[in-house]
């Protein structure tokens, strides 16, 4: 269950950044700004959060597996039209159709783990979708990289297409029947009223701002990095940026991990380092220094993938029904944070340099830490109010 769930995020990872690392290709080749070009990520991650809820939805009536092999189907299949795309227009036309498909993966891929994995071992059941999504986003990029330099951007888009027919094919095969899945209803009021019951719920609100947060910082770092290492003083080729993306290990180890921290430290002593972590990269990354650079992209890929396995895990803990609705929400704000961050990542690069994406990155960080300094807050004086009752 655990390896068809990893296959499944390594092919949704793949699959949805699968332009980021082409990024100054696709722009000199089509003539088109950084920030124009961003978009055809942005589409993407922007259509997963539009259709992440309503895909949750069917997933409670039809069930999590089903949605989730037909959204991967239709994915990859958009998947090897992406190479054919004219023009700009219909490249993110296209990305945004993928992004909308894979939009059955995530929320119900969480909601069939918290129904299936015994609740001490869903924080690393949960660590190991994560982990694949760590996984599919780095070989993605890696893959592309190299591809391109050799054959050009829409064979290396291909090449991506294919390795994610592979992996949908072994998710399906290995990934086992529910067992405790039953089915729910598709009524647009009792939808409505999930919703509104985890929106007044204080704790997903909080979890859902760090989430997209936390995606803000990641998105607008690997949307602009490629653009900052083809300039001066770097000036590195497509493949060897693209195998920078092998920091992506990292994330892996530091998700896989987040179970252990959450046991040491607590949720939000783990969030407290996930966030330090992000931001002392963030700061190291100024450096003209390459080494220095990559030792900042560690530390902002540990931190975030941290982050975030703690934070979607807490969301199905939190949430004790209507779970693919929660993490559906999750997934939206997350995704959300995305978007934004790859626009105005591109924007404040086009605008400041890398500085100007660094700054909005530490507003993002900052942001996680208020967020999470309140929930500390609100936690203490319900353990003082607790006590003064008892």
């Amino acid at each position: 269950m655990s390896f068809a769930l990893f296959l499944a995020g390594v092919a949704t990872f793949a699959l949805l950044y699968s332009t980021q690392a082409l990024l100054p290709l696709i722009s000199a080749d089509l003539g088109v700004s950084a920030s124009t070009a961003s978009w055809t990520v942005s589409a993407a991650t922007g259509a997963l959060a539009l259709f992440v809820l309503p895909l949750s939805a069917l997933s409670e009536r039809f069930g999590r597996r089903t949605l989730m092999t037909v959204s991967l189907t239709v994915a990859v299949a958009v998947g090897l039209l992406v190479p054919f795309a004219p023009n700009i227009g219909a490249l993110i036309a296209l990305r945004a159709v993928q992004g909308a498909a894979l939009a059955g993966l995530p929320a119900s891929a969480m909601a069939y783990l918290a129904e299936e994995v015994r609740p001490r071992a869903l924080v690393a059941a949960i660590g190991m979708f994560v982990a694949g999504n760590s996984i599919g986003g780095m070989s993605g990029r890696i893959v592309t990289g190299w591809a391109a330099q050799a054959w050009g951007w829409r064979w290396a888009l291909a090449v991506v297409g294919l390795l994610a027919v592979l992996g949908a094919l072994a998710f399906r095969a290995l990934l086992p029947a529910p067992r405790h899945f039953t089915p729910g209803t598709l009524s647009p009021k009792s939808l409505a009223r999930t919703v509104r019951s985890h929106l007044s719920n204080p704790l997903l609100c909080r979890l859902y701002a760090i989430g997209a947060l936390f995606m803000t910082v990641f998105g607008a770092v690997y949307t602009v990095i490629g653009y900052r290492l083809t300039e001066g003083p770097f000036s590195l080729p497509q493949g060897v940026i693209g195998s920078i993306f092998l920091v992506y290990l990292v994330g892996t180890a530091s998700s896989a991990a987040a179970g252990k921290l959450v046991t040491r430290l607590g949720r939000r002593g783990a969030l407290y380092l996930a966030v330090s972590t992000t931001a002392g990269g963030l700061l190291l990354s100024l450096s003209t220094s390459l080494v220095l650079v990559l030792l900042g992209l560690v530390l902002i890929t540990a931190g975030f993938f941290a982050g975030h396995a703690v934070a979607s895990s807490s969301v199905s803990r939190t949430a004790t029904t209507g779970r693919a609705q929660a993490s559906a929400l999750y997934q939206s704000a997350y995704y959300v944070g995305s978007s934004l961050g790859g626009t105005l990542g591109a924007m404040a690069f086009h605008a400041g340099g890398w500085g100007g994406t660094v700054g909005l990155g530490i507003l993002a960080v900052l942001g996680v830490v208020s967020i999470t300094l309140y929930g500390s807050r609100v936690a203490r004086v319900e353990r003082v109010t607790a006590a003064r009752t008892a």
